[in-house]
């Protein structure tokens, strides 16, 4: 029997790789015969130079940029050879993700927060001579809409308007370069339902609405000024990508990383879904089509996961083949018949647990999966 691991990251800073490891580990003890490929998986958040790297190798670079208040904060670049200068996978999160943000420093940060950093570390990328460039977005701890990041591309301070001499610059650094917006998220910038009226939860309904206002006229200004910017030919559609959004901001994906993902639309990044980014650079389709049973995990599995997530990307490959899903979740809040369209044949509700509770589920799993098959 041939098993394929492919999960996501679980909660308390339990990476996809300790989690594939974990399942290794456990699965062999009950059904050693078992031919077992371990392939991390991210959503294009955190973990995505991780699981790049172990499927594809490459070469770690390590830089320094700004945090979102300013301070210089340690970061990693992976620049993959290839065509055409190869590929360099950049992780926002290093430099804009909430885990830098001390308890009751929400608001600061998102208020006064900059994605400077992220256009330090796109700077460097192209540095590096690649092509391609792949940026993961996740939430984070800035809402500038990018404003920050174009500045920085630009060679503009901090303090200046951006218009379109500005733009046009930050344009003309990514112009030789196929930029990928990797979104783990398909919330859009804008309306009732966009990362700034999330905001509320984290800073209350008055600040959340005075910042989406704010990030509003950024968007408007940017879309404005980017018509007039050289047009760009898509390699490759974007499906609810930004050239497909009715109005600024309203497409998906394009709240990621406080708004900086709608902004790199603006300079002609095509905005994809993250799981799926990252499926095709770590080989999920062909790794599938070399098993019989693949095996994913998850923090929470509930119906946004279930339509969007690395759960759902993994179940939509092996769903192509016909082969059974089994998820392994710490919180499930689904019912069988949802979980049944996105191809996923069983789900586990393990409870929080570290290394050694994820082997025992897979000891467990394996009688069923592997023993009784």
């Amino acid at each position: 029997m041939r098993l394929l691991v492919s999960p996501g990251a679980l909660s308390g800073a339990l990476s996809a790789a300790q989690v594939a490891s974990a399942v290794h580990r456990g699965w062999l003890r009950t059904a050693p015969d078992t031919q077992v490929r371990a392939l991390p998986m991210s959503d294009a958040a955190a973990g995505l130079l991780d699981a790049v790297h172990t499927a594809r190798g490459g070469a770690l670079v390590s830089v320094s940029a700004r945090g979102p208040l300013g301070e210089p904060v340690p970061a990693t670049l992976l620049h993959v050879p290839g065509t055409g200068g190869g590929t360099a996978y950049v992780e926002a999160g290093q430099v804009l993700g909430r885990q830098l943000v001390p308890a009751g420093e929400d608001l600061r940060h998102a208020e006064e927060g900059s994605s400077a950093g992220l256009g330090e570390l796109l700077l460097a990328a192209r540095d590096l001579g690649a092509g391609r460039v792949v940026v993961g977005l996740g939430e984070a701890a800035t809402h500038d809409g990018g404003a920050g990041m174009v500045r920085t591309l630009a060679g503009a301070d901090a303090g200046d308007d951006i218009d379109a001499q500005v733009l046009a610059v930050a344009h003309g650094v990514l112009a030789g370069a196929d930029v990928v917006v990797a979104t783990a998220t398909q919330v859009p910038l804008l309306g009732l339902h966009g990362a700034g009226a999330l905001l509320s939860d984290r800073l209350g309904p008055a600040e959340a609405q005075r910042l989406d206002t704010r990030v509003g006229e950024l968007a408007a200004l940017l879309d404005r000024l980017g018509r007039g910017l050289p047009a760009r030919t898509a390699l490759l559609p974007a499906p609810g990508g930004h050239g497909g959004a009715a109005r600024p901001g309203r497409a998906d994906g394009s709240g990621a990383g406080g708004g900086a993902a709608h902004a790199l639309s603006v300079l002609g990044g095509r905005l994809l879904h993250g799981p799926d980014v990252v499926a095709a650079a770590v080989g999920l389709p062909e790794a599938v089509g070399s098993a019989d049973v693949v095996l994913t995990a998850t923090s929470v599995l509930d119906a946004p996961a279930v339509d969007a997530s690395v759960v759902a990307t993994v179940g939509r490959a092996a769903m192509e083949l016909g082969l059974p899903v089994v998820v392994l979740a710490e919180e499930v809040h689904t019912s069988r018949r949802e979980v049944a369209r996105a191809g996923i044949s069983a789900t586990y509700e393990t409870g929080p647990g570290g290394v050694d509770a994820l082997e025992g589920w897979a000891r467990r799993l394996a009688r069923t999966w592997a023993l009784g098959a």
